[in-house]
């Protein structure tokens, strides 16, 4: 399918409904679309201190992941992650994996009811919430998850990033660091640069959730991992080390995975759904999110051998 720019700049019948659920007392609030006939459903997990509205892109529909993919025939559901959102206030009642993993699960479900699922879900994350959404793809409840994308996280810090973030088990957010997170700024749409636009703020949850997680927990999480997974990182990201080395070691710990893709996007930062590359991310996630539903419809898990380019990640497959 072709969008027009007509399409892309309108977007008025694929505008996001604000949805919530409660789940055993724990509402759940976030952004869903529906496709008529959805060939899946894309459970979208924002990173930290922003909310659902990171893949509604505000001011700039053209760059939504919600309204993109609502288009191309998935149905989005964008969920605000545990401690952010209407579960804001019960955040510490969320300090287990297992329970925010349950709070995910059991919105999900309630959000889509009946709705048509198409193939199964589809997780997508960024940053901060990809820790969520591995676990999930992990979890014995993952028999529907047919595909599984993370962006913007690794294991190894940049070294500016890691002078900033080193220590700090605070939650509070280090000078600086937003200079990483919006570099370079003229990637991104100048009203967006900053954050402002998506700023939430979150709790200390955040800070318990990701500590160890990089150095000790990843690799024994998503060594559970039973799904296809694409693995994105900007070309420009200057909070996560991005040579092909080091994005060759996180899709080694997906061992259990058919299928691993790399994935370095060009003319990207760290808020890969906000730069004007958005839309390109979208669609080549999108596109290996196509990829999952045939997987999952015939049963078999195969594609074509993808090479390094020029020393640079442009799509390669590991497995």
């Amino acid at each position: 399918m072709t969008l027009t720019d007509t399409e892309l700049c309108g977007f008025e019948d694929g505008s996001p409904t604000a949805v919530r659920a409660e789940v055993d007392g724990i509402p759940v609030s976030g952004l869903l679309v529906e496709a008529e006939s959805p060939r899946a459903v894309v459970v979208a997990l924002h990173g930290g201190a922003t909310s659902s509205a990171y893949f509604d892109c505000p001011g700039h529909p053209e760059l939504s992941l919600l309204r993109v993919a609502e288009r191309l025939g998935y149905t989005v559901l964008a969920l605000d992650r545990p401690g952010y959102g209407d579960s804001r206030p019960f955040a510490d009642r969320l300090d287990t994996p297992g329970r925010r993993v349950d709070l995910m699960y059991g919105a999900v479900g309630e959000i889509l009811g009946a709705r048509p699922r198409g193939a199964g879900l589809f997780l997508f994350a960024h940053s901060a919430g990809c820790e969520l959404a591995i676990r999930m793809a992990g979890d014995a409840r993952a028999a529907e998850v047919i595909g599984l994308e993370i962006a913007g996280t690794g294991r190894t810090h940049q070294p500016e990033a890691h002078r900033l973030l080193w220590g700090r088990a605070d939650g509070s957010r280090p000078v600086g660091l937003g200079s990483l997170l919006w570099h370079p700024g003229r990637i991104y749409p100048p009203d967006l640069v900053g954050g402002a636009a998506i700023a939430a703020t979150g709790t200390q949850l955040e800070a318990a959730t990701i500590a160890n997680w990089a150095e000790n927990i990843f690799p024994q999480v998503a060594a559970r991992v039973r799904v296809p997974v694409h693995y994105t990182l900007g070309e420009f990201e200057k909070v996560w080390c991005n040579t092909a080395e080091d994005m060759t070691e996180i899709g080694a710990l997906f061992e259990a995975a058919p299928r691993v893709v790399l994935n370095q996007q060009p003319n990207t930062g760290h808020n890969s759904s906000l730069g004007y590359t958005a839309t390109a991310y979208h669609l080549r996630v999108l596109s290996f999110a196509e990829e999952c539903v045939v997987a999952a419809e015939t049963g078999e898990f195969s594609g074509p051998a993808r090479q390094f380019d020029g020393g640079e990640i442009a799509a390669t497959e590991v497995r």
